[in-house]
């Protein structure tokens, strides 16, 4: 969730409410998303009449789902700046390289956002796309961001989101995490040892603008087996850390 607004229409927010747990429940009719919500059916009822009238819901038999009128707002979303453009291109010979999958990750509103995932020939299947949000603590690329941002900011963002285990390895504890971005500040590069997905490992760098302020980050996400070793320490650290200069000389100077 945002920032609180000063005035919030609450009209708007139980339809955003709606929304979320049509997608949560993957469709659902009128009683179901009543009960989720502990609302009176009439209201839902009305709610969704109007979602599937302006074309943001769509109806089949007794069941709504969200619509793909969103898609169109998500690409526009995702395009209304240069990163996704500008990185791309490094992203896709990234995923040439090494095989694996490859991440272009932001931060929005105290979670992490995934711009864009490029597959190599060799990528694993991870449940998670472009557009999917994410704790900021548990992913490399969360905490190559982090470690670059003000602590008071990072003190808010464990403050609104808190630090779930996703798996038994997940750092959970504020002052750990701190030590371990203060790490990625001296290495330059940040590690997720199987702390999101059992099993998966990945590797990131931050990209930065002018004044060292995190604006993205890229990584390579591989399975234990292949990310170990000098490969996960130093050979996909050095081509991270290769493209992100790319990127950032062509958002600062193009």
């Amino acid at each position: 969730m945002g920032s609180e607004a000063a005035n919030p229409v609450r009209s708007v927010e139980t339809a955003f409410t709606v929304l979320e747990t049509l997608r949560r429940l993957d469709g659902a009719g009128v009683t179901a998303v009543a009960e989720e919500l502990d609302m009176p059916k009439s209201s839902v009822y009305n709610h969704l009449e109007t979602l599937e009238q302006e074309e943001y819901v769509v109806k089949e038999g007794s069941e709504y789902y969200v619509g793909l009128r969103f898609l169109d707002l998500g690409r526009y979303a995702r395009q209304r700046d240069d990163l996704y453009g500008t990185a791309r291109p490094e992203l896709g010979a990234l995923a040439d390289e090494t095989d694996e999958l490859v991440n272009l990750l932001v931060e929005e509103h105290g979670q992490g956002v995934y711009l864009c995932r490029v597959r190599g020939d060799r990528a694993v299947n991870v449940a998670a796309s472009a557009g999917n949000r994410v704790y900021l603590h548990s992913t490399a690329l969360g905490k190559a961001v982090l470690a670059y941002m003000p602590e008071r900011r990072v003190d808010e963002i464990i403050a609104n989101h808190g630090m779930p285990a996703e798996t038994e390895r997940t750092t959970t504890d504020p002052e750990e995490l701190k030590a371990q971005l203060a790490e990625v500040r001296e290495l330059g590069v940040a590690f997720d040892r199987e702390e999101r997905i059992d099993g998966l490992c990945c590797v990131a760098v931050p990209v930065l603008d002018d004044k060292d302020r995190p604006i993205a980050a890229i990584s390579v996400s591989g399975p234990r087996s292949r990310m170990k070793g000098e490969r996960l320490v130093s050979e996909i650290p050095e081509l991270l850390e290769s493209a992100a200069n790319v990127v950032e000389l062509n958002l600062t100077y193009s």
